[in-house]
């Protein structure tokens, strides 16, 4: 295979690869032979079934499976021989011309940029710490409580934080919803489910009491055609419930898994867990404050277009989604999210390079300490582990998060930093 390589912008290189057509044709030939002497068809029996089928059957396959192989040995060469540093994928193509007998494929690239003196010192970074309190374990038990609470009907008037079963109707450009009879709906009062001036309105109703309210409907409402309209609704309360939480005995902490009953054992779990959620809250408020910091140091190095622009995309793919489970929409397009885009790449190759300048590798005991945390989150652990050290995708997954962290660190350790306490509660962004 022959392989070239020609500079098409400061991180741009387009490279040549070359190889005869005839290589190709006997590798093929030969990987279809060695399936025909095994291949299983229906109607032939086990090793005769003759090559034209194998090949009708599976030469397209084999041939893009060398073709991909050989492509990706003449990328190596090419990266290995040029000391190239490449960012993001490779986009490869049939070359518009090539000699005959000859199989001509050209690829571009994008590169790492060149970052310059990597002064980690120089970033000012604030390092939060923060506890577990027996406060935030005994709120965390009243959440289970309500999480497991049961509700009982009440002759009185409406009040936060009871549940209030509704019939509605309203009326919006002269149109009623529904056309005929009423909507029916619960609501807990507090929740925010429903606009504060509804639930305002339905405080201190008594049972069977009915209240119209007008409502401005926001700017970016689901339905485009109400969007800032005023709706008036009619409700009608039903009945009126209040919460009754369960007493944290033996029977309700078994419900959670513990069979001892035991109360210390519940709350030591609770401790655990809520350890665990909070680990991930530091190191997620330590990655936002190294990334910014990176982000104003390097704000001006030029990055490889494709790579932003790919990851702009991802961007928008992930709020569209987003919206679309949320009944609404994505008024924008990838432009929108080039900014965001170019940070997060910015920083994404910031991160690699300082691991590479500095042989920073895995460590296999923090990353067994990170599949144990996930896993402790399950009924069945092993099974989880096991996932993860069957499935190579979702290892390296693991292995690239593990690897960010422990570099996260690294520039946190040699940043100027400051260390703030914090609560709780602050901590995981309540």
């Amino acid at each position: 295979m022959q392989v070239s390589v020609e500079s098409t912008g400061n991180l741009e290189r387009r490279v040549t690869l070359s190889l005869p057509a005839g290589d190709v044709d006997n590798q093929v030939g030969g990987r279809l032979r060695e399936m025909a002497r095994t291949a299983r068809i229906k109607g032939f029996r086990p090793g005769k079934v003759p090559t034209k089928v194998i090949e009708q059957r599976y030469g397209g396959q084999v041939r893009a499976e060398i073709l991909d192989g050989l492509l990706r040995q003449g990328m190596d060469q090419a990266v290995r021989e040029n000391d190239l540093r490449v960012a993001g994928a490779p986009q490869i193509s049939m070359a518009d011309e090539a000699g005959e007998g000859e199989l001509k494929y050209v690829a571009s690239i994008e590169l790492v940029p060149d970052f310059g003196d990597l002064d980690m010192a120089k970033l000012q970074v604030v390092r939060h710490t923060s506890e577990v309190t027996d406060a935030d374990i005994e709120r965390m038990l009243a959440n289970l409580q309500q999480q497991r609470a049961s509700w009982s009907k009440v002759e009185r008037a409406a009040k936060a934080g009871d549940l209030a079963n509704l019939e509605t109707s309203s009326m919006i450009d002269g149109a009623r919803m529904p056309p005929e009879g009423v909507e029916k709906t619960s609501t807990v009062l507090g929740s925010g489910a429903m606009y504060p001036e509804v639930e305002q309105a339905i405080v201190g109703m008594q049972p069977g009491e009915e209240k119209t309210v007008d409502v401005t409907l926001p700017a970016d409402w689901h339905m485009p055609q109400f969007a800032g309209k005023t709706v008036t609704s009619t409700f009608r309360l039903v009945d009126v419930a209040e919460q009754v939480l369960p007493e944290v005995d033996a029977a309700f902490i078994r419900s959670f898994g513990i069979k001892s009953g035991d109360a210390g054992q519940f709350k030591a779990e609770i401790r655990s867990n809520l350890e665990r959620e909070l680990k991930g809250a530091l190191m997620n408020r330590l990655r936002r404050e190294v990334g910014e910091q990176l982000v104003v140091a390097y704000q001006d190095v030029e990055l490889p277009p494709r790579v932003v622009e790919n990851e702009a995309r991802a961007l928008l793919a992930n709020a569209t989604e987003q919206a679309r489970r949320q009944g609404q929409q994505v008024g924008a397009d990838a432009d929108a999210f080039k900014d965001a885009a170019r940070k997060r790449v910015l920083v994404a190759l910031l991160v690699g390079e300082v691991a590479r300048r500095n042989e920073l590798r895995l460590e296999q005991a923090r990353l067994n300490e990170t599949m144990q945390l996930i896993a402790s989150t399950y009924e069945q652990p092993q099974q989880v582990i096991d996932l993860y050290r069957n499935d190579p995708q979702l290892m390296q997954g693991l292995q690239n998060r593990v690897m960010e962290e422990q570099v996260i660190d690294w520039i946190a350790e040699r940043a100027t930093h400051t260390d703030q306490a914090i609560s709780f509660q602050e901590a995981i962004g309540q």
